[in-house]
Order: C-alpha cells, then structure tokens, then sequence
C-alpha cells in the first residue's frame, strides 16, 4: 500500500530591501531538520491520520511539527504540488499547500520529531532539502509567488 502524508510549505515576506532588488529577493521558506534518522529538512508534514482529509492532516501537522495554529499564516490559492518517490522499496505521495506567515516574526515550537528549524531563500532552502523533488517543489512554490508579484 502506498503511503501518504501532507503539508504545508510556509513562507515569509521580509520587508523589501533596495528598489533595485529582484522580485522574490525578501521571500524565505521554513525547513525543519529531523531529530531521527539522516536529520533531514523537509516543510512541516506527516502521514494521514484515518478520518482526515488531505488538508486537515497538512494543518494538523503544521500545528504539531512547528507549532503553527491557522489563524497565524494564510492558506495561497491555487498551489497545491504533489510528490511522489519511492521510500524503503514502497510508493510514497507527499501533498503540499502553500502558506504565507501573517506575521514574519512568530515563534516556532519545534515537536520531539525535529531538532532545528530555519529560514531560508530559495537557493539555500534548495541546498538543505537535498532531495530532488522537495527541491522541485520549492523552485515551483517561488515561480508561483514571483508571477505573482
């Protein structure tokens, strides 16, 4: 049976910098380094409890991962990316959403589950995801926002 897990990508807006800065230049997505096996950073996720919907586990986890709630950042329509890869010899898909910060500044509360968190642009966020297809997600997600803008 393939497994199935959801999440959200968060992102934040710095304050722009110079006028003469490229569009994208102030965005910075969070990644949660794993406290468990090859420490690595992914977006907050986890696997699909029975009863919930795609979107609810995303939040669920978000809430749990990060210590995020929804009232603290905003769901972005019309993204939405799925991953697919193969995990231990099984199938496995990831769904993401994305979502923008209310506030650039809230606090993260990291679970047992992870040991550190950061904000990264796009590139550095890239070079700490290490796999291709988070790395792809992440390249989409800044498209996305950057004709966007």
């Amino acid at each position: 049976m393939a497994l199935r897990a959801c999440g959200l990508i968060i992102y934040r807006r710095l304050q722009a910098g110079s006028p003469s800065s490229k569009v994208g230049d102030n965005i910075e997505y969070l990644l949660l380094q794993t406290s468990y096996g090859t420490h690595h950073w992914t977006p907050p996720k986890g696997h699909v409890d029975p009863g919930e919907d795609d979107l609810q586990t995303a939040l669920r986890e978000t809430q749990e991962e990060a210590g995020l709630n929804s009232s603290q950042f905003t769901l972005i329509e019309g993204f939405k990316k799925e991953l697919q890869y193969t995990v231990r010899s099984k199938p496995k898909t990831i769904i993401y959403w994305l979502a923008e910060m209310n506030d650039c500044n809230t606090e993260i509360k990291l679970s047992d589950e992870h040991q550190a968190f950061r904000w990264l642009k796009l590139e550095e966020a890239c070079k700490c995801a290490e796999y291709k297809e988070m790395q792809g997600a992440l390249r989409a997600v800044h498209q996305f926002l950057c004709s966007k803008a």
